[in-house]
């Protein structure tokens, strides 16, 4: 039955004009998560030191940095920086330069020698990690932060694993490496170096835990025909053997040299070969351009360099200086077939192979508990432990991609598991947050703005060719943040609201008044973003 209009009336008027009662949806305030965050493998907030950059704090956008990544000067050179490939300002005016940034604030914590002060209370436990690489070191350096004993094995001379062994000092130099490790052993870590662990089951009398990530090292073997005088190379071994002559060329590659293969190993044996002396460097490689593994960015540094890449071809035999190439193609199947007699020769005087690398597996055969799967591979389970109790591993030795970004969320995360194992305790599950993606974001409060550049050296050298930024560009570059799904108190919705629903804690915190709040959405699409959320109120 319909009410007088006197009494609806006299109803809104009690009201004093209050507006929510028929509202379907209402506004809520939300942190998503911003997507550069969601990619990164290491697990940065990379939003949160971003707005903190941009207000010159760099020492404690350091310190959010170190909270997930012990490594940011390392990794502001070595990472494929996925983060910007899915930052939103991609989409606007070009992604901000993630990467350079980190690499940036690295370099200052290097310089003003920053420390880690936070280490947590001694629990008494006693962890050993097996092998020096960045996984392995940035587990123990979580372990330390989680308060338990660490002790590295390292059977190399120096630490750092394929940071120092698998990536040229003109990518990541050796100063940079050497100067986060100090870090880390500083904050109690004991590294022994030169050390090969013999037999896991005798360590086990001695720690509490064990976390293995011993790194892949071991050259890929291929059925290439070989006669002849010839020079003969691994990737990984021609790496080792110039870290160990501390870059002193000692090598005789020869004026032409072939490279096989198409990661980004062989991009770096290509380009090293270049500052070697070698004045022909090519890459044979099997499929077409498009579909090689290397990082895009690393092959047109390559090709500017000069090298040139031989697509859809496979050595077949080397006979000293002569190089039989079969030539390849794809069938109406795009199956990958050699094409019928078609081949050429061409001349080297040095060929190094870059096809892959395998796990040394004979530290973990006939070793009860840890099982290696077909692809040569420690199985762990979700928590990142291995059939054998209280044993954990990661990084290379298990399944996931090779790269040092994510080699250092493997020990971040079995840190986690390894703490929690100690502790008699269950892993905290990770709670899963909407992302904030492009369509969220209200572009019209953002002035389009060139995303600053880094700066290289031409020379062929193995000095480094980029350049960190100075103070004053980090703060402008961070500034072209979205901040993607975090507010960042412009206002626009207090502004903006028609009923005056909006309102300021003493803290400055916004909040909404839902009873004069009639869900418009106003503040919502007025959000640059995205950090208001529209939730329905209908059951």
């Amino acid at each position: 039955m319909n009410k007088p209009f006197a009494t609806v009336l006299e109803s809104a008027t009690s009201l004093q004009n209050k507006t929510g009662s028929w509202k379907t949806v209402r506004p809520e305030y939300v942190n998503r998560l911003p997507p550069c965050n969601v990619t990164c493998p290491a697990g940065e907030n990379i939003q949160q030191w971003l707005s903190l950059a941009q207000e010159g704090k760099f020492f404690e956008a350091w310190k959010v940095v170190m909270q997930n990544n012990p490594f940011p000067a390392v990794m502001g050179r070595a990472c494929y920086h996925t983060c910007e490939q899915t930052c939103n300002r991609g989409r606007f005016d070009g992604a901000v330069n993630i990467n350079l940034l980190e690499r940036s604030i690295g370099d200052l914590a290097i310089t003003n020698n920053w420390e880690i002060e936070e280490i947590g209370t001694a629990t008494g436990k006693k962890v050993l990690v097996i092998g020096a690489g960045p996984s392995c070191l940035s587990a123990a350096y979580f372990l330390r932060k989680y308060g338990h004993e660490v002790t590295v094995y390292e059977r190399h001379l120096e630490p750092g694993g394929m940071m120092r062994y698998g990536v040229p000092p003109y990518r990541l130099p050796r100063w940079v490496i050497n100067a986060e490790i100090r870090r880390i052993i500083n904050t109690g870590v004991k590294l022994y170096c030169n050390k090969r662990v013999q037999n896991i089951k005798n360590e086990m009398r001695n720690f509490d835990a064990i976390y293995i990530a011993t790194g892949a090292h071991v050259p890929a073997k291929i059925d290439v025909e070989i006669s002849g005088k010839t020079n003969i190379f691994d990737a990984i071994d021609l790496f080792k053997k110039l870290e160990d002559s501390r870059g002193e060329n000692t090598f005789e590659l020869g004026k032409k040299v072939l490279v096989y293969g198409g990661g980004n190993t062989a991009i770096d044996a290509a380009r090293t070969a270049l500052r070697l002396g070698a004045e022909n460097v090519k890459i044979i490689y099997r499929r077409t351009l498009e579909k090689m593994p290397a990082h895009d960015t690393e092959i047109q540094e390559a090709l500017q360099e000069g090298i040139e890449v031989l697509c859809l071809r496979c050595i077949s035999m080397i006979d000293g200086k002569k190089i039989l190439l079969d030539k390849m193609d794809y069938d109406a199947e795009n199956n990958l077939l050699s094409k019928n007699g078609d081949s050429e020769v061409i001349a080297a005087d040095s060929v190094i192979f870059a096809v892959g690398q395998f796990i040394d597996s004979d530290l973990f055969r006939n070793v009860e508990g840890l099982v290696i799967s077909e692809k040569e591979l420690l199985e762990v389970d979700k928590n990142m432990m291995t059939g054998l109790r209280g044993v954990f591993a990661g990084g290379d030795v298990t399944p996931g991609k090779r790269t040092i970004t994510d080699a250092i969320g493997h020990g971040k995360k079995s840190a986690k598991c390894i703490d929690a194992y100690l502790r008699g305790i269950e892993v905290a599950p990770n709670v899963k947050t909407e992302v904030a993606n492009f369509k969220k974001i209200n572009t019209s409060y953002f002035k389009k703005i060139e995303p600053l550049k880094v700066k290289k050296f031409d020379d062929l050298s193995f000095e480094e060719k980029d350049i960190s930024l100075p103070k004053e560009k980090i703060i402008s570059e961070a500034r072209r943040c979205f901040s993607c799904g975090n507010c960042f108190h412009c206002d626009n919705c207090y502004g903006y609201c028609p009923d005056n629903a909006i309102g300021k804690s003493r803290d400055g915190t916004l909040t909404f008044n839902y009873e004069y709040c009639k869900g418009c959405g106003i503040c919502s699409c007025e959000c640059p973003c995205g950090a208001i959320k529209m939730v329905s109120q209908i059951d």
